[in-house]
């Protein structure tokens, strides 16, 4: 191989958006050429990743930023067009260059075919071409995105609306959900409970084409397993006794998207008649003798490890594939910590109350970012409206926090899965904080009831209507201790 050195200083260019520097992945057998190309594109202000082999590459391909891949077609015992045709897949944004030594007509319209914006042959005679191709490619994808910005605009959402976050993972995702906007294909969301899987549906319906038609979520896990087939495919008048007949949720959702959340929890029996519906878009109501068709799109979730199911027996393979066309992972709250800010302040100012300025202080943010957020996004929810209910003044302390120290501490056993263990001096319901705020914001009023009401920042009736809510009253002055209603905690 033999690359044109040395490379001649480049003309200086006027500054512009089609200049703008970018990530640039190359991959190559060749470390001779690594380092060449390499010099070439760094002085430009590109960022150059080096790869020898596709395993190698896997982590800047994976990076949202990248935009452009320089690709061998051919790299040792791996094929560069297999290559190709799996970047195109799973990134059709980025831009890919291919390269090679063995240039022909036929390899050159196989690369176009499959996605490539440009092909080089090898060795490069011009320097100047593959840096000016490289520039196109950054410039042609900084132009695809500004425009598929700009549609979202126009049409009154972006992907990913309602999800937060700014990290690696949350953009992924947010690309993914991009990726499916003219897409019919069903979808199968899987992550932790207290993830946000729902908002991902939504998003996903949001963005598709489907939007203007309903979104029915339904939590299959909630629906007993004796009704769950007329709930989703409806029944006929006189199927059952006292039944009136009623359209089921796929009828519900025709035109737009139905949403089983907790996938796994279906019995075997409701399950191929799940797959039958899917497989021939129609549904046959219970009692009825004909089938309806139906037209949706149908969105999975669970928290479940489906394939140790289908080992079991516990859910059918068939009904799997049917609906893990588009797998979509949501990341827990632990890996993506530098989110936590964005999604603390979202819901401070979700549930403070109207017109009030509360802010979350530094030792606050660490506490919350040094948590392993079992509960994820929904545990977060509730520990920020939980210290809202506790804190004093116009900012949310550590000390605020139901985390950390306090939960480790000998206290108030809560049951679980192996009985009961302690959690700390701090209950873990909303109306246990709720109560004990009353309890507190009393005992630091002097007892004095509207006091206590201008502490918690909520009015005197709001006041009264929590104690009787709880079982509390006062002595008819309004100002001795709390006394509770017996029988009533």
């Amino acid at each position: 191989m033999s690359i044109a050195p040395p490379f001649p200083e480049r003309p200086t260019r006027g500054a512009g958006p089609a200049n703008e520097p970018g990530l640039v992945l190359v991959i190559d057998d060749e470390p001779l050429l690594l380092r060449a190309l390499a010099r070439m594109l760094r002085p430009a202000g590109h960022r150059v990743e080096l790869a020898e082999t596709p395993a190698a590459a896997q982590r800047v391909l994976a990076d949202p930023d990248l935009d452009v891949v320089l690709l061998d077609l051919r790299l040792g015992a791996a094929s560069g067009l297999e290559l190709l045709d799996g970047i195109k897949a799973e990134r059709p944004e980025v831009e890919v260059v291919v390269m090679t030594g063995h240039a022909t007509i036929e390899s050159a319209v196989d690369c176009m075919r499959q996605g490539a914006f440009d092909y080089l042959a090898k060795p490069f005679e011009d320097v100047y071409r593959v840096c000016t191709t490289v520039e196109r490619a950054i410039e042609r994808r900084r132009r695809l995105t500004r425009n598929r910005q700009l549609e979202a605009r126009l049409e009154g959402h972006r992907p990913g609306a309602g999800l937060i976050g700014h990290t690696p993972a949350m953009r992924r995702l947010v690309r993914t959900i991009e990726s499916l906007r003219h897409n019919e294909s069903h979808v199968l969301i899987q992550g932790e409970s207290g993830t946000g899987k729902e908002l991902v549906a939504r998003a996903v319906h949001l963005a598709s084409r489907r939007r203007d038609g309903a979104f029915v979520p339904v939590d299959c896990g909630a629906l007993p397993e004796s009704v769950i087939e007329s709930e989703l495919f409806g029944h006929q008048r006189g199927a059952f006794t006292g039944s009136v007949g009623a359209p089921g949720l796929f009828q519900m959702a025709a035109g737009g998207t139905l949403f089983l959340d907790e996938i796994g929890e279906i019995p075997l029996a409701t399950q191929a008649k799940l797959l039958r519906a899917l497989q021939y878009k129609e549904v046959r109501a219970v009692g009825a003798a004909a089938s309806i068709s139906v037209d949706l799109r149908v969105i999975t979730a669970t928290h479940r490890d489906l394939a140790a199911m289908m080992e079991t027996g516990r859910f059918r393979t068939d009904l799997f594939y049917r609906l893990d066309v588009v797998r979509i992972v949501v990341p827990p709250l632990r890996e993506r910590l530098e989110d936590i800010p964005m999604l603390a302040q979202h819901f401070l100012d979700k549930h403070v109350r109207a017109g009030a300025d509360v802010r979350i202080d530094d030792a606050a943010l660490e506490r919350l970012m040094s948590h392993d957020w079992p509960g994820n996004v929904r545990e977060l929810e509730n520990v920020i409206e939980s210290a809202l209910a506790l804190a004093r003044g116009p900012r949310l302390r550590a000390a605020d926090l139901p985390i950390g120290r306090s939960r480790t501490a000998a206290g108030i056993p809560i049951r679980g899965a192996g009985g009961t263990a302690p959690l700390g001096g701090l209950p873990l319901s909303l109306e246990a904080y709720e109560r004990s705020a009353l309890e507190r914001a009393l005992r630091e009023a002097g007892g004095n009831a509207p006091e206590a009401a201008r502490r918690l920042g909520i009015g005197r009736s709001t006041f009264y209507r929590k104690l009787g809510k709880h079982g509390l009253s006062l002595h008819a002055s309004g100002t001795a201790d709390l006394i509770e209603r017996p029988g009533i905690r």
